[in-house]
């Protein structure tokens, strides 16, 4: 059996080299809560009518930070005011479950969402939902799916990118190197994961190029209350 002196001199200690590599990364992939089949057969098909029928003025094309239009960056259209109760009351069932998972507490919170719409070659580059400067108040991130089925359409996968950080501050190596796991959007699936993922959505393929057979989701946010505007009455849903 080997016995090991760990009772060294602080100054031997750090006298040691490091026998971590220089090239070393930590990568922490980042959490992502998917539900299949969430909303059944016959009530996801009647959001997909819903869906299908957001059509002329009231789609818009999709803004970065909710105001930029950068076509480079972000290409689909978008209905902000599209509701979708049956999808929020889902949410509110399941988000305990979510909360404890992601490790994010959504009390009180409010929702902000809206239709997206992508098809043939729309997409959406790497970005994140929040920061100190941008949307704050986001704490959780959904996207909820909808598409003809089968599916009419190939690619649109949701990018989620792993977190990546040198070991050695010295580091040789190319820590930004990315590395991430894509997400299906498969009908009647929702995602939940933390607003600060980077992530993207993939180009879309759509070859009829028809509306009816675009990649359709909800997606929104669970946000906390706006200090500006008085306390919701006591009793309110923490999602609603």
């Amino acid at each position: 059996m080997t016995i090991q002196d760990t009772a060294a001199e602080p100054s031997e200690a750090t006298d040691q080299p490091s026998p971590i590599s220089t090239d070393a990364i930590w990568r922490l992939p980042a959490t992502v809560c998917r539900i299949t089949h969430l909303l059944g057969e016959q009530t996801a098909g009647a959001l997909l009518q819903r869906a299908v029928a957001a059509t002329g003025d009231a789609l818009k094309p999709s803004l970065i930070r909710d105001q930029e239009l950068v076509p480079d960056v972000r290409r689909s259209r978008s209905c902000p005011d599209f509701a979708a109760p049956e999808l929020l009351t889902a949410i509110d069932e399941v988000l305990e479950a979510v909360e404890h998972t992601l490790g994010v507490s959504c009390r009180y919170t409010e929702p902000s969402y809206g239709l997206n719409v992508h098809n043939d070659g729309d997409f959406y580059r790497p970005h994140q939902d929040t920061s100190a400067e941008f949307a704050p108040r986001r704490l959780l991130t959904f996207v909820y799916y909808l598409h003809r089925t089968p599916r009419p359409f190939e690619g649109g996968e949701l990018r989620v990118f792993d977190a990546a950080l040198p070991l050695h501050t010295a580091t040789t190596g190319d820590w930004r190197q990315q590395s991430w796991r894509d997400w299906e959007p498969e009908h009647d699936s929702i995602v939940f994961f933390r607003p600060t993922a980077w992530h993207e959505v993939r180009p879309v393929r759509c070859p009829s190029r028809q509306h009816a057979d675009s990649r359709f989701a909800v997606n929104g946010w669970l946000c906390s209350p706006d200090p500006s505007e008085p306390p919701a009455p006591t009793g309110a849903s923490a999602a609603a």
